[in-house]
């Protein structure tokens, strides 16, 4: 199990730095690796290589795109292996999820290369001698900012959605895990991609946005993380109206209705908490659980949630990893410790554990206060609240109170409940009975603060396209004074 040599990635060649920073391992806060810094004049051979590989990408035929990324996604998948321990080494999470989500950045380049051949245009009815045309094209180089939470499928998906429409991409990825984008950029020089329509740089981050969001070729800044930095580059890509795909912070609620099995239900939901250390923008947090099933809800969940095996990931009796690093560790605290004292009861963890390593349990909390500010507050680890609600209407009132909007969940065998969850939940994604969020087949994307536009499904490549207008007129008039057309 070794973890990669880092370097950044420009016009198809590997590339050293000058100066470093380190890569901790979390479950045991030793350094891994050293991670290349780029420079200004990076980021400029960076842009001129993206420029000229734009160029060829956007001419390619899309059919013939189409080969080189399953030619990509099919080398990840063999490599799997090999690439899932460094992704362990460097997020913390265990080897079983870090295959998964190798397989799951796979798949997102396996839709996207079949979406690829898919970008259709269509002809307008218009009357005898005129015929009006609407086509997509690829809108031009990408400036893609991927979160550290997960290492391989979160740039898979900017670099699936970048090259699937004819652009190309400049991907910074995520300093504290950069080995994922590492092997995404081997698998695709390895499958022949014409160099310069991928590149990869790590650095500063304010550092690299500030130099690549204002540049006249970036045509499109896709980013996956905070809110708040999403609002920061949003409001720095305005000023040279450079269109934006946000996927944004989330504080996912879940409805749970008295209609199903609530010990099963409690035991599910614990057990998707712990997934990723609960490092993810569309973990289940903010439960809603009517009256009647609350006690047996809230007592199957802080059960299973007592009982997740922590620790290193490489161990296989792992069932969750360390959140990401004592910024963490700090936040979970003074969460956990704020609804302490405004009166919130903790029925799981709450403490973390003696010695090396950011471990911090699956914690639950308990009739929870509005007022804490946890309930305001997504905490990215491992913590869950359990409130009672008197009903659906009250469930969902609270579950759309806070400005974020990406994923809500919902249990119940109804139908009549499902028909009030969908028209009243204000969400990008609305799950029921099931905690999944996102597939690489369905869009996905939050509303109000959690973001705008949409990755994957049909929808994915349509923010990475520009849509042109042709109007064909097929003789010229003879009297060029009688005109209908307006503009």
């Amino acid at each position: 199990m070794t973890y990669p040599d880092l370097n950044l990635f420009i016009g198809g060649r590997w590339r050293k730095a000058a100066d470093t920073l380190p890569v901790l391992n979390p479950a045991t806060e030793e350094e891994i690796g050293r991670l290349p810094v780029a420079r200004q004049t990076d980021l400029e051979d960076a842009l001129e290589a993206a420029d000229q590989g734009f160029r060829i990408w956007r001419r390619t035929a899309p059919r013939v795109r189409a080969q080189i990324i399953l030619k990509a996604a099919s080398l990840l998948r063999e490599r799997a292996e090999q690439i899932a321990p460094s992704i362990t080494m460097e997020n913390g999470k265990p080897l079983v999820q870090s295959r998964m989500e190798i397989v799951r950045g796979a798949e997102f380049f396996e839709w996207d290369a079949g979406e690829a051949q898919r970008l259709y245009g269509h002809v307008v009815p218009s009357a005898p001698g005129i015929r009006y045309s609407v086509i997509r094209e690829p809108a031009g180089i990408v400036a893609g900012f991927a979160p550290w939470n997960f290492p391989l499928s979160q740039p898979a998906r900017k670099v699936a959605g970048a090259l699937a429409s004819g652009c190309s991409i400049i991907l910074k990825a995520a300093e504290e895990t950069p080995a994922g984008a590492i092997h995404i950029a081997r698998a695709f020089q390895d499958a022949g991609l014409p160099d310069g329509v991928l590149n990869l740089v790590f650095g500063h981050p304010a550092e690299i946005s500030s130099y690549l969001i204002p540049q006249d070729r970036i045509r499109v800044v896709a980013f996956t993380g905070s809110t708040s930095v999403g609002i920061h580059l949003t409001e720095m890509a305005a000023r040279s109206m450079t269109p934006v795909l946000m996927e944004l912070g989330g504080h996912a609620p879940v409805i749970v209705c008295d209609d199903v099995d609530l010990q099963a239900a409690g035991r599910m939901s614990a057990t998707r908490k712990a997934r990723n250390s609960g490092q993810v923008c569309t973990s289940p947090t903010r439960f809603f659980v009517m009256e009647q099933g609350y006690q047996a809800f809230a007592a199957a969940f802080a059960e299973r949630a007592a009982a997740v095996r922590m620790g290193n990931g490489l161990d296989a009796a792992t069932e969750m990893g360390p959140v990401a690093n004592h910024r963490r560790i700090a936040a979970l605290d003074a969460l956990v410790e704020d609804a302490r004292a405004k009166g919130a009861k903790v029925l799981a963890g709450g403490t973390r554990p003696n010695g090396p390593g950011y471990f911090f349990p699956v914690t639950v909390l308990a009739e929870v206060p509005d007022d804490a500010r946890v309930m305001r507050e997504e905490p990215f680890g491992p913590l869950a609240i359990i409130n009672p609600v008197r009903d659906l209407d009250d469930a969902i009132t609270r579950a759309n109170s806070l400005p974020y909007g990406l994923a809500a969940y919902g249990f119940t065998h109804s139908a009549a409940n499902v028909d009030r969850l969908t028209d009243g939940i204000e969400a990008g994604n609305l799950s029921i009975n099931t905690l999944e969020a996102s597939v690489a087949e369905v869009p996905f994307g939050g509303v109000k603060l959690s973001g705008h536009g949409r990755e994957g499904g049909a929808e994915g490549l349509h923010h990475y396209t520009v849509t042109k207008t042709i109007s064909h007129k097929m003789e010229l008039d003879r009297d060029p004074t009688v005109s209908g057309a307006t503009s």
